[in-house]
């Protein structure tokens, strides 16, 4: 038994303690409380947690620390303050990812073969051995930092203060093509757009619109969204969503079926899958462009968020005048004909 209150709010106050001391048995005892107490921690021990565990991140103990910073997403999750919490769990995911991209030179730089995956538990002794007890705990953990660190991105005011996204998805690519192993939450999260203008062109009308979207996590998303802002709004003809699809892909939790109501294209004529995401849409004169086709064929999917804890909007700003829709449409090619 070590010393303290009980409960969550004495772990936390424990493990603070035998961090800054560096003691390595006390902290483990003390981490083991913290995943104890969790389930019956109060609402204010948890809004009061989640920044102190943050804040003690970047010197606990290697092993305990990616499941610590699980620890701070959930309390994040229930409330904590994720501007307070988000420097230590990004700062952490960004040593994590440095980690297991070191991991994966060591593992080709020794004789490579199939690269291993994490499954959650202690890492092999053959991992360690060709790459180093860091780096495998860096790539060992990384699933739990993606957890932790999608808890933080959710918030638009983490989001516009992580000014080092481009180089953690870097760190993230550089990874998932060296592993083979695929990080999607953690992907689409870092690559969310906020207040980002969007031009819209509608081939079959030929007229255009000025929107602006934040927090859409992929283009089923989008597709949903400009559907009810463009169809449910009146301003184009076609299948308009309902409020419930409408409010699934906003920020009301669960999924409902969906039709789809375009072809997404982009202005070279290519097409735009609905799995990508908008960051992913043409950038033409500073502005990303974007075509609705008529569906060439019938789609249906479950409307919802891939991010179901971001929430998401598009704005329809304002119908474009004739002559700047016309400027616009000079700069897109022609509808692609279908084939049999």
């Amino acid at each position: 038994m070590i010393f303290g209150k009980a409960g969550f709010g004495g772990a936390v106050a424990d493990f603070e303690t035998a961090v800054a001391a560096r003691d390595a048995k006390r902290s483990g005892k003390a981490f083991v409380r913290l995943q104890e107490t969790f389930g019956q921690a109060k609402e204010a021990e948890l809004l009061d947690a989640g920044p102190r565990l943050a804040a003690v991140l970047e010197h606990a103990p290697p092993g305990p620390r990616a499941v610590v910073a699980v620890l701070v997403g959930a309390c994040v999750e229930r409330g904590a303050d994720a501007e307070r919490c988000a420097p230590g769990v990004l700062a952490g995911l960004r040593t994590a990812l440095e980690a297991a991209v070191a991991f994966a030179e060591a593992w080709e730089a020794t004789g490579g073969g199939a690269f291993p995956a994490p499954d959650g538990g202690e890492p092999g002794d053959e991992a360690v051995e060709r790459a180093g007890f860091e780096a495998t705990v860096g790539w060992w953990t990384l699933r739990q930092w993606e957890m932790a660190a999608v808890a933080m991105l959710n918030h638009p005011a983490v989001r516009g203060r992580a000014g080092d996204r481009g180089a953690l998805l870097h760190l993230l690519t550089t990874v998932e093509r060296a592993s083979g192993a695929e990080f999607t939450y953690l992907a689409h999260a870092l690559r969310v757009l906020d207040d980002e203008p969007l031009v819209v062109l509608h081939r079959t009308s030929g007229t255009g619109y000025a929107l602006r979207l934040s927090g859409i996590g992929d283009n089923f998303q989008l597709h949903t969204l400009l559907a009810d802002a463009l169809i449910g709004g009146g301003h184009v003809a076609g299948h308009a969503p309902s409020p419930q699809e409408v409010a699934v892909c906003r920020d009301t939790p669960g999924q409902v079926d969906t039709v789809g109501s375009f072809d997404l294209t982009a202005p070279d004529g290519g097409s735009i899958g609905n799995e990508g995401s908008p960051s992913g849409i043409p950038v033409v004169d500073g502005v990303r462009l974007l075509v609705l086709d008529e569906p060439s064929y019938r789609r249906s999917w479950p409307a919802g968020r891939f991010l179901p804890g971001m929430r998401g909007d598009v704005i329809l700003e304002r119908a474009l005048e004739p002559e700047e829709t016309r400027r616009w449409f000079a700069q897109v090619s022609p509808a692609r004909e279908l084939t049999a």
